[in-house]
């Protein structure tokens, strides 16, 4: 099977391309630069087409040389999740994309959203509750979800929404939680500054997305919506003292320094009765 990976040098899009690999797909690697693609180990293991999916090409499907899977990790701007780039462009730009790839041949398209499509609901979430997404990133990622499966009313692929949680590992933003906590670590900081850290939130290591995004996208029985998560929340404070445990380190936590943002519920983490079925092959 040939399957190709957009947004590949990104922190996911590395991992979900060694998972490929990992099992013996062909893989077809891109992203924006060649420059970008030659910082990667795998390289040599795959063939990288350089290309920005923001430009119009009349033919996509046979530009990336037929491939027979599409896992769709492309998205720019992040961590901005409020600006209204992401509406204004990356939902336009990226339904150009998979639209003109479905239309000359594409047949099986697995693309990632994100929990915030659920908005500020709170406990377990379930892929059957209403979406109700409240900033520009979310509503953009859950309205192309509704134009691919307003899509598939003129063509016939399969649609599988990955839903992605939390995550952390080598390669994160700098601005995640435990980057930050490791560069005070790094700095010698006798504190470090955070919320008061009791929000509760569903976290997997990257490789573990990685390894569950593969299986989401190279299985065809259970499709739609696919939460890709842990099923169990952690707080916060929780997820920063465990890691302090696992590096054998210490630093006072300064609880309460920073407000709770206002983007997310309090504490939700997700259902996996869909990922179960595909992990448990119990279809």
């Amino acid at each position: 099977m040939k399957v190709l990976v957009t947004g590949a040098t990104g922190f996911i899009g590395k991992y979900v391309v060694e998972e490929l690999l990992r099992r013996n797909y062909e893989v077809i690697a891109s992203s924006k630069t060649v420059e970008e693609g030659s910082a990667c180990e795998w390289l040599e293991q795959t063939e990288f087409i350089a290309c920005d999916i923001n430009k119009i090409r009349e033919d996509y499907f046979n530009f990336f040389k037929k491939p027979d899977l599409l896992i769709h990790l492309a998205w720019e701007n992040l961590p901005n999740y409020k600006d209204l780039f992401h509406i204004e462009k990356n939902l336009f730009s990226n339904y150009r994309f998979i639209k003109n790839m479905v239309e000359h041949g594409l047949k099986d398209v697995t693309v990632t959203g994100t929990c915030l499509e659920y908005g500020m609901q709170n406990g377990a979430l379930s892929e059957s509750m209403e979406s109700k997404p409240d900033n520009s990133y979310s509503i953009a990622k859950d309205t192309l979800r509704k134009f691919l499966e307003q899509l598939q009313k003129s063509f016939e692929f399969v649609l599988k929404w990955s839903r992605l949680f939390y995550m952390y590992g080598k390669g994160q933003s700098p601005h995640s939680i435990l980057s930050q906590l490791q560069q005070a670590l790094d700095n010698g900081d006798a504190e470090f500054n955070m919320s008061g850290g009791e929000q509760v939130r569903d976290y997997l290591p990257v490789e573990k997305v990685a390894e569950y995004i593969v299986k989401i996208a190279t299985q065809r029985q259970v499709t739609g919506i696919i939460n890709c998560c842990s099923g169990a929340g952690i707080t916060i404070k929780g997820l920063v003292e465990d890691y302090l445990r696992q590096k054998g380190k210490h630093i006072r936590l300064n609880l309460g320094y920073y407000s709770y943002p206002d983007y997310e519920p309090m504490a939700f983490w997700g259902d996996v009765t869909k990922l179960n079925k595909i992990l448990q092959g119990s279809f």
